[in-house]
């Protein structure tokens, strides 16, 4: 089935959107939930320590990011119903466990074994974007498709914030929708999901093959994971999520603690940020499938913005001013660039691996994730401000930003 086709007036890429904004959209309300609810938690396994806590995102980080690379690999050779529908059954195996744990032991391993199903995810994704997306439609359709994780992290906020603590539902009761939700997912991707005949022939092509159809310009195409414009984008993506996995992990302790929010209004400002990123990306993305040869301008200009608005959060003296930062992050920060930086990768991966190349790609992305929260930790016990880990955020994306300029100049230069 090409792109084209349409099934009951319905273009088959379109269905793939839909389907891949879904399943972030149910890994993000899984994402936050656990942190969002630990004093409910703690009431069944018993009190625990603020480090065997943080430990349960560890456990789910690190299987992720490690899985990235091999469930690439596994995209490329099998397929992609291959390897996401096995991860997300094991992903729905993890949260019933978690959803039926005693200790802090077993949701360690449900969180374990969730990174694993998620990390099944990534390559998977981007691979069936690049390949069935018309590349002039490209930014835009990535764009919607990550607005689910902003619209998963908004409602699993809202509804642990009303269902667990306001109307008293069992925490458990989270785990188990989420699971529930999860096999409605597993049976959209068994029955929407289709391997073209070209992509099965690509996936039983030796790998001297594979080169030969990536590009006949291009001898060494296999090597294409680390050439000089891909090493740029793992740097970029790496700098990028950095600051957003500080922003999301010590953003709401940094409000109440340093500037002065209590209740309500900490998850009211906290959200900001996810919601505020829905509109820029759509809008953004839109523009930037336009404008097609000016992708890197795009990408280079966001992220300086992001930069100054990350600076201007941490600087704010009034709350009015840090109010528009968080919002000007949302705006023009990683969920807006993400999805041009995603059509960037498409352009320049080769083309019969683009499960391996989203895989590495996501990896040195996620690599972040399991750095810039305890690493933010512990410039704030070693300076006494978490201040610090904002500013050396900002440094990383600023330092990225300018390599990711000069290696895509050079580049362009010599060709």
């Amino acid at each position: 089935m090409t792109t084209t086709e349409k099934t009951g007036g319905i273009q088959y890429w379109h269905k793939i959107v839909v389907l891949l904004c879904l399943g972030w959209t149910v890994m993000w309300i899984y994402r936050p939930v656990l942190t969002a609810i630990f004093p409910e938690v703690q009431q069944t396994i018993g009190p625990q320590s603020n480090t065997e806590l943080g430990l349960i995102a560890s456990c789910y980080f690190f299987a992720y990011t490690a899985m990235q690379i091999p469930a690439g690999i596994l995209v490329d050779r099998f397929g992609k119903k291959a390897v996401v529908i096995p991860g997300f059954l094991l992903f729905t195996i993890a949260a019933l466990i978690i959803g039926n744990a005693h200790s802090i032991m077993m949701i360690y391993v449900g969180s374990l074994l969730a990174g694993l199903g998620c990390g099944s995810y990534y390559g998977s994704a981007w691979s069936l974007s690049a390949e069935n997306i018309p590349s002039q439609h490209r930014g835009f359709a990535s764009a919607i498709i990550n607005t689910g994780s902003a619209l998963g992290m908004g409602i699993s906020l809202l509804a642990t914030s009303f269902l667990v603590k306001s109307w008293g539902m069992p925490w458990e009761y989270m785990l188990y929708i989420i699971a529930a939700l999860l096999l409605c997912l597993v049976a959209g991707f068994a029955l929407i999901i289709k391997e073209t005949q070209k992509q099965k022939q690509n996936q039983s092509q030796s790998s001297s093959a594979k080169e030969a159809v990536t590009s006949a310009d291009e001898p060494n195409a296999k090597h294409r994971f680390f050439s000089s414009q891909m090493v740029a984008s793992y740097i970029m993506y790496f700098a990028t999520c950095y600051g957003y996995y500080m922003i999301v992990s010590w953003l709401p302790n940094f409000l109440e603690t340093e500037r002065g929010f209590t209740g309500g209004n900490i998850g009211s400002a906290s959200s900001l940020v996810a919601f505020a990123a829905i509109p820029g990306a759509l809008i953004i993305s839109k523009i930037s499938d336009k404008y097609q040869n000016k992708r890197l301008f795009f990408i280079i200009v966001l992220e300086l913005i992001a930069a100054a608005t990350l600076l201007t959060t941490v600087q704010a003296t009034t709350i009015t001013l840090l109010l528009g930062g968080l919002i000007f992050y949302g705006l023009f920060g990683k969920l807006a660039v993400e999805p041009i930086l995603i059509s960037h990768v498409a352009d320049t991966a080769p083309k019969t691996n683009y499960g391996t190349s989203f895989g590495v790609f996501n990896f040195f992305g996620m690599s972040s994730s399991v750095i810039a929260p305890p690493l933010t930790g512990y410039l704030a016990d070693l300076t006494g401000t978490k201040m610090t880990g904002f500013y050396v955020a900002i440094g990383i994306l600023i330092i990225a930003t300018l390599l990711f300029f000069l290696i895509n100049m050079r580049k362009h230069i010599t060709n």
